[in-house]
């Protein structure tokens, strides 16, 4: 190899440190944070880290830091000082429409198996579809290595949309996921296809012997309830209930208590209406279809949900934080005996089409602002 000249040397020497000054600049958090007063206390929010590009979803690492993904196909390490490190090794997605790679998940064994969850939208041979797979992240966290499909959508559609996506982890272990019904309404209430689902399977990709639908031929046995639309976001609250959050059409976007084998109606029954104006299905309600515990009209398109259960928030034990991506706020709901009421809505400069929230270990409220690919942290002030 030649030897460098010292000038060319020099020049690089100074593009990469000023290369590597602007990513501490853009990717560092700032030293102060922002104070707001809401309904009954003051908050901090701190920005985390910034310059993603369409965020999606969260999962918090032990001992600090979390991993993003971005919708465009990238997974990214966040180290606790806000800077980013790429995880290579992530299934190729389609990013047609609402698709691409969405939730991340971290099972509660992460330190011991280092296995990471991932929802995406799968190119098939017609399409696309809502999958679901695992890896294991490398101990230098830089690489999933052993990626293998656990369930996917099948057969895949050409449609750009409704892929839900989101990703929990029950009490029993058991993995739940949100499927969307891709646009095709009636496959909503079909067993025989996960479109318009939540599903429950194991970590190897098979459904526990007790799913509601293992038995009846023809079924899905992965399909644990049905009549959905388009669920992004789900939550366990703090007695190991699961919850989930979906968009409606013009109206009624929904927060369901979720139940082994309901139905929770789509198409056939909805607070919403179609785009038109018309109406969807049968009207509001139908023996043997579940109501939701809460609707909004309008439509708030919510994305992204936590149920706080710890003592950072005292004031908001037990409550529903909802992102919204058409008011660029958060939705705060009170959870009494089941029955939840919107209470306040958290409206910030910083709460810009909010895609996903989580309840952080320490108790903090993190979301991510996809308005402006950044991602915050929210505490009581001081």
């Amino acid at each position: 190899m030649d030897e460098l000249h010292p000038l060319p040397r020099l020049r690089q020497s100074l593009m990469h440190g000023l290369l590597s000054l602007a990513i501490l600049c853009l990717f560092s958090p700032p030293a102060t944070a922002e104070r707001h007063k809401l309904a009954d206390f003051e908050v901090e929010v701190t920005e985390v880290a910034s310059g993603f590009d369409t965020p999606w979803g969260l999962a918090f690492l032990p001992g600090g830091g979390a991993l993003v993904t971005e919708r465009g196909g990238r997974l990214w390490r966040l180290s606790a000082d806000g800077t980013r490190t790429r995880v290579r090794g992530v299934p190729k997605v389609a990013t047609t429409g609402q698709g691409g790679l969405l939730d991340v998940l971290l099972p509660r064994d992460f330190a011991e198996t280092r296995h990471v969850i991932l929802s995406y939208a799968k190119p098939m041979r017609r399409g696309s579809g809502t999958a679901v797979g695992m890896g294991r992240l490398s101990r230098d966290g830089r690489r999933l290595t052993g990626f293998r499909v656990l369930v996917e959508m099948a057969p895949g559609t050409t449609g750009g949309r409704h892929f839900g996506s989101r990703l929990v982890e029950g009490r029993d272990g058991a993995i739940y996921v949100t499927v969307g019904d891709r646009g095709d309404r009636p496959s909503a209430q079909d067993p025989g296809r996960i479109n318009g689902s939540v599903l429950r399977i194991a970590r190897d990709g098979r459904a526990p012997a007790d799913n509601p639908f293992v038995s009846q031929a023809g079924a899905r046995p992965e399909i644990w309830s049905l009549g959905h639309r388009n669920p992004q976001g789900m939550a366990l609250d703090p007695s190991g209930q699961l919850w989930a959050v979906e968009h409606g059409a013009q109206g009624g976007d929904e927060i369901n208590r979720i139940k082994r084998g309901a139905n929770y109606g789509w198409p056939v029954i909805s607070y919403g209406q179609h785009y038109s104006g018309n109406k969807i299905g049968e009207g509001t309600s139908k023996p043997g279809m579940e109501q939701p515990a809460h609707y909004w009209d309008p439509s708030i398109a919510p994305s992204g949900m936590a149920i706080l259960g710890n003592d950072l928030f005292p004031e908001w034990a037990g409550d529903f934080l909802v992102g919204s991506l058409k008011f660029d706020m958060i939705s705060r709901l009170e959870n009494r005996a089941g029955r939840l009421t919107e209470v306040e809505r958290i409206a910030l400069p910083e709460t810009q089409r909010v895609r996903d929230v989580r309840e952080a270990p320490d108790g903090s409220v993190w979301f991510l602002s996809e308005g402006n690919g950044a991602i915050y942290r929210m505490t009581p002030a001081r």
